[in-house]
């Protein structure tokens, strides 16, 4: 089903390479809100170290974002040296796709990684990419996300069983 992610994980870097070697991942599209950083726009150093490694074994990252927050993402994208893109409208294909094309890969390759069932896991199941579900990294939401998470919890819920 479309809502349903492939993986549901705690956070990021419960991403290892191994995972995506068994998987056959070999690119990862990540989402930033609570994804990466957290409302306060902070990025963890653990999450850095392991952007890094997962680079360091071939692994290409891009982040594609719904917000119109430049700096922020590019803020992001600096410290993490990956490419970015805006205004992706996800969970419409049009992102998920320039970003397929741009980094020459099939999409059963690229795995997608966000927070959001409604945006990231319904996009990335569209796409047919791999789609891993993590746990917002903080609490506090963004009042579009806000009306959503009690559906997400849900489903996550549902996913633990």
């Amino acid at each position: 089903m479309i809502i349903y992610p492939d993986v549901y994980l705690k956070s990021v870097q419960d991403i290892t390479i191994q995972f995506l070697r068994e998987k056959n991942i070999k690119a990862l599209i990540l989402d930033v809100d609570n994804t990466l950083i957290d409302y306060n726009s902070e990025l963890k150093s653990e999450t850095i170290k392991w952007a890094k490694e997962l680079k360091m074994q071939g692994i290409i990252m891009y982040i594609l974002s719904n917000t119109n927050k430049v700096e922020k993402v590019k803020m992001v994208a600096d410290k993490l040296e990956v490419p970015y893109k805006l205004f992706a409208q996800k969970p419409f294909k049009k992102g998920f796709l320039e970003v397929k094309k741009e980094i020459e890969m099939e999409s059963a390759n690229i795995g997608v990684v966000g927070d959001q069932i409604f945006t990231d896991i319904i996009g990335g199941n569209r796409c047919k990419m791999f789609t891993i579900l993590v746990d917002p990294i903080g609490k506090k939401d963004f009042w579009y996300t806000a009306w959503k998470r009690p559906i997400e919890n849900k489903i996550k819920q549902k996913l633990k069983r």
